[in-house]
């Protein structure tokens, strides 16, 4: 019962209990598309989001995409038979500066679900019609932003990032010392 009570008060707990039926159906989805081709239907809206997410950062950032495909294929596996490859972006021009953010860019996608979650829970809620389309639409979101293993490959042509990102964050929090060191 505390714990209720607790995730009662919690700022965002109706944006919680809005998500949940979408993600238990991503789950389900999930389920259905590795039993059976036929459950990347449900799917499409994920690989949508995911391929416009490469197709669009690259724009964004210089990578020059020049080729974006929504349709399932399969791709053989080595020694393993067989994969689904349910679509893709090639650019032209990725490199370290621009690999990271193009590759990595469906992580944003994660970023819809929360904000039509927020958009819905704003003030006095109940679910309506509409919830129960959404919750379709946003059910593929869950399982599409995670970025794919050649995803993280690319990515990794940005390592340059790193250890920029760690001095900016080791400035960010050592700032006032390093700058008592500079004076004196």
């Amino acid at each position: 019962m505390a714990l209720l009570s607790a995730f009662q008060a919690w700022p965002h707990a109706d944006l919680l209990l809005y998500l949940a039926p979408s993600a238990a159906l991503a789950f389900l989805f999930w389920i259905g598309s590795s039993a059976h081709p036929f459950f990347f239907v449900f799917t499409a809206a994920g690989t949508l989001c995911h391929e416009l997410a490469h197709f669009s950062v690259g724009l964004l950032t210089n990578a020059e995409p020049i080729g974006l495909s929504v349709v399932p294929r399969r791709i053989p596996r080595p020694g393993k038979g067989h994969n689904w490859e349910l679509g893709s972006v090639t650019f032209a021009n990725l490199r370290w500066y621009n690999a990271a953010p193009a590759a990595l860019a469906p992580l944003l996608v994660l970023l819809l679900p929360f904000l039509v979650g927020w958009w819905r829970t704003r003030g006095q809620w109940a679910f309506e019609p509409l919830d129960l389309a959404l919750m379709f639409v946003l059910a593929p979101q869950f399982l599409s932003f995670w970025p794919s293993p050649v995803d993280w490959r690319l990515a990794s042509r940005s390592w340059p990032y790193v250890p920029l990102l760690a001095l900016g964050l080791g400035f960010y929090i050592y700032h006032g010392q390093l700058l008592q060191l500079i004076k004196g």
